[in-house]
């Protein structure tokens, strides 16, 4: 009898050696699936709250740059970097913010239009410069807080009137220009930096 028991004792120690590890066992295909899975959801989740942290930080940018643009605005010290232009004709071109803007200091103001690359123009950089004194000024903010500034440019000979629109939260604006030399009308936008952070080119005026 014990010889029996000791045979059965080693034929079940003997299988519990050979028996499969659930654990040890290959990796099924159903399984892979899941785990790749489950790290594309993480992955999205951690993009996502990067983006989110990203779209905040925009927001925070660009509320401050709202609220330097306004206050620059407000301080007659202030330039509307250009960066398209739209002609009467219709005609849209994305220009350099370095020769095209307005600028405004003090009671001075210019306004610049340089649309070509290739030929110099009557200002020496491709376009048209008109400085002057500044007359008119009117500074208005709507129920939406749209604000509009408007302004004449009184120059040697020439002058023209200027509407800034500024879109609330941020220093994006456009602006439209009515030359009396011409009644071709100008549509610009860009943004609006203080006077001190641009390094806009003045060209030669008429």
């Amino acid at each position: 009898m014990k010889r029996i028991l000791l045979t059965l004792m080693v034929i079940v120690a003997g299988l519990s050696v050979i028996a499969p590890d659930i654990k040890a066992q290959p990796k099924t295909r159903a399984s892979t699936r899941q785990e790749r899975m489950d790290q594309w959801h993480k992955d999205m989740a951690e993009f996502r709250a990067r983006e989110h942290q990203n779209e905040e930080m925009r927001a925070l940018t660009d509320s401050i740059a709202g609220v330097q643009a306004t206050a620059a605005v407000r301080n007659q010290d202030f330039v509307l970097e250009v960066q398209q232009v739209t002609f009467k004709s219709g005609m849209t071109t994305f220009v350099n913010t370095t020769t095209n803007f307005i600028s405004v200091k003090g009671n001075r103001a210019v306004v610049q239009i340089s649309p070509s690359n290739f030929a110099s123009g009557p200002n020496g950089v491709g376009g048209v410069t008109v400085q002057g004194l500044m007359t008119g000024q009117e500074f208005k903010t709507d129920k939406n807080g749209r604000i509009t500034y408007s302004f004449n440019v009184m120059g040697v000979g020439v002058n023209a009137q200027v509407e800034i629109y500024m879109i609330p939260g941020t220093n994006s604006a456009s602006a439209t220009i009515y030359p009396n030399f011409n009644s071709n009308t100008i549509w610009l936008q860009g943004n609006i930096v203080p006077y001190e952070n641009s390094n806009v080119i003045e060209g030669a005026t008429l």
